[in-house]
C-alpha cells in the first residue's frame, strides 16, 4: 500500500491508521445525528417553546414540519456542496460541511423562546434547521464515499457501514444524557429550560470535531484522478445520469424511513401514542441505537461476502411482510417489552439493509461525480421519506385512528427499496453483457 499523503502534499505521520481515519471522517456524522435526535426527542418541549398554539397536536405538527423542512434543503446542499467536494477534494469539502452544520447547531441551541422574541423565535429555529439540512445534504455522501475509497479490497461494505454506525453512537449518548436529565430535573424544569442542556453539549463538541477533521487525509483514489469535474460538468453528468439518481433515491427510501421511525420518532411515539413513560422511551431508543451499531457493520460485512443484491432483496421483503403485523401487535397492548421487541426487529431490518445499501449506492454512481450523485440520491430520499416520517406518522395515526398506521409508511418505503434494487442490478447486468 502506498504511503498516505496529507492534502497539502506532506507525508502523513507513520502513526496514521485506518481506524483513525474512520474516527476523523465520521465525527461530523456523529454531530449531525446527535442534534437531529435531540430535536425529535424534545419535540414536545420545542413545540411549547417556539410554536405555542391552542392545540397540542397543531404545535407538535408545526415542530415536526420545521424538523422536516431541514430535509428539503438536503438536495440543494447535495448539489452545491457535493459538487464542491468532487472538485476540491474530500478533506476540504468535509470541513466546509462541518462549518455550516455547526452554525445551525449553535443557532438552535441559543435562540430565545416565543415568549421572549415572538415570531422571530420560530423563524430562527427554522433557519438553523435549514443550515443543518443544507450541510447534511453533502455530509453523508462525502463521508460514505471517503470510507469507500479508503477501504481495503473486499471490505468496502464493512468500512462504509461505519458512516451510519457513527450516528448510533450519537443516539446512545443523546439518549443517555436525556435519561440523566429525566432523573435529575422535574418535568416542569425539563420542559422549561432543561431540554436545552443537550444542545449546549452539542455546541461544546464542535471544536473537538473541527480538530479531528483538520487532520483528515485526502483519499488516494481522489488524488489519483487526473481530472476533477467543475460544477458545470457535474450538472451535465447529473442530467445524463438522472435515472441512476432516481433509482438511488428509491433504494435509500427504506433506510431513511425506518431509521427516523425507530430513533427520532420513537420517544414521541412512546409517550404521546402508546402512553409509556419518558424513561421507557429513552431506554428503548438507547437499546435500539446499540442494536443498530451492531447490525450495520454486520450487514456491510455480509454484503462483502454474498453480494449486495441478495441482502437488499431479503430485507425489503421481510419489511413488507412484517411491518404492519409487528406494529399491530405493539398497539394492541402497549408495554415496554413489546415496544422493545418490535423496534429491535425494525433495527435488525434497518441495520442489515443499510449496511449493504450505502456501499451499493457508492458503487452504482459514476466515479467522477460519486459524491454529488450519492448525496443527491440520499438527500432526495431523506427529504421525501425520512425527514417527514415523524410528521407523516403523526398524521396517519390521527387520520386513521390506528396506532399501527406508521407501518404503512415503512411498507411503502420498503417496496420502493425492492423495486430500486431489482432495477439497478438489472441495469448493471445488462451493461455487463453489452460491454
Amino acid at each position: 500500500m502506498s504511503s498516505a499523503i496529507l492534502a497539502d502534499g506532506a507525508p502523513a505521520p507513520a502513526s496514521s491508521s485506518k481506524l483513525g481515519a474512520v474516527l476523523r471522517v465520521t465525527s461530523g456524522n456523529f454531530l449531525e445525528q446527535f442534534d437531529f435526535f435531540l430535536f425529535g426527542f424534545y419535540a414536545t418541549s420545542i413545540a411549547h417553546a417556539f410554536f405555542p398554539t391552542s392545540s397540542d397536536f397543531a404545535s407538535l405538527m408545526l415542530t415536526f414540519a420545521v424538523f422536516g423542512a431541514g430535509f428539503l434543503m438536503r438536495p440543494l446542499g447535495a448539489i452545491v456542496l457535493g459538487a464542491y467536494i468532487d472538485e476540491v477534494g474530500r478533506r476540504k469539502g468535509l470541513i466546509v460541511t462541518l462549518s455550516v452544520m455547526a452554525s445551525g447547531t449553535v443557532l438552535i441551541a441559543f435562540v430565545p423562546g416565543y415568549a421572549s422574541i415572538g415570531l422571530l423565535a420560530p423563524a430562527l429555529v427554522l433557519l438553523g434547521r435549514l443550515l443543518q439540512g443544507f450541510s447534511a445534504g453533502a455530509e453523508l455522501g462525502g463521508v460514505s464515499v471517503y470510507l469507500s475509497e479508503m477501504a481495503t479490497p473486499g471490505h468496502k461494505g464493512f468500512y462504509t457501514a461505519w458512516q451510519s454506525a457513527s450516528q448510533q453512537v450519537a443516539i446512545v449518548l443523546a439518549a443517555a444524557l436525556g435519561f440523566a436529565l429525566n432523573e435529575l430535573l422535574t418535568p416542569e424544569d425539563l420542559g422549561a429550560w432543561g431540554w436545552r442542556i443537550p444542545f449546549f453539549v452539542g455546541c461544546m463538541i464542535i471544536p473537538c470535531i473541527f480538530l479531528l477533521r483538520r487532520s483528515l487525509q485526502e483519499t488516494e483514489a481522489f488524488r489519483a484522478r487526473a481530472h476533477h469535474p467543475t460544477t458545470r460538468e457535474v450538472a451535465a453528468s447529473m442530467r445524463q445520469n438522472w435515472r441512476i439518481v432516481l433509482a438511488g433515491m428509491l433504494l435509500v427510501a427504506m433506510t431513511t424511513a425506518t431509521f427516523y421511525l425507530i430513533t427520532v420518532y420513537t420517544p414521541t411515539f412512546g409517550r404521546t401514542v402508546l402512553h409509556l413513560s419518558a424513561k421507557d422511551s429513552l431506554v428503548v431508543t438507547l437499546l435500539v441505537a446499540v442494536s443498530n451499531f451492531i447490525w450495520l457493520p454486520v450487514g456491510g460485512a455480509i454484503s462483502d461476502r454474498i453480494g449486495r443484491k441478495p441482502l437488499l432483496i431479503a430485507m425489503t421483503v421481510l419489511a413488507i411482510l412484517t411491518a404492519y403485523p409487528a406494529m399491530s401487535w405493539l398497539a394492541a397492548a402497549p408495554s415496554f417489552g413489546r415496544m422493545l421487541d418490535v423496534l429491535l426487529w425494525f433495527s435488525f431490518l434497518f441495520g442489515m439493509y443499510n449496511g449493504a445499501m450505502v456501499v451499493a449506492l457508492t458503487e452504482v454512481m459514476p466515479v467522477q461525480v460519486r459524491v454529488v450523485g450519492f448525496s443527491l440520491a440520499y438527500s432526495l430520499a431523506t427529504a421525501l421519506f425520512g425527514g417527514f416520517t415523524p410528521a407523516v406518522s403523526t398524521w396517519l395515526i390521527e387520520a386513521t385512528a390506528d396506532k399501527a398506521a406508521p407501518a404503512y409508511w415503512i411498507s411503502i418505503a420498503a417496496l420502493c427499496g425492492l423495486v430500486a434494487t431489482l432495477a439497478l442490478y438489472r441495469r448493471q447486468t445488462v451493461a455487463a453483457r453489452s460491454s
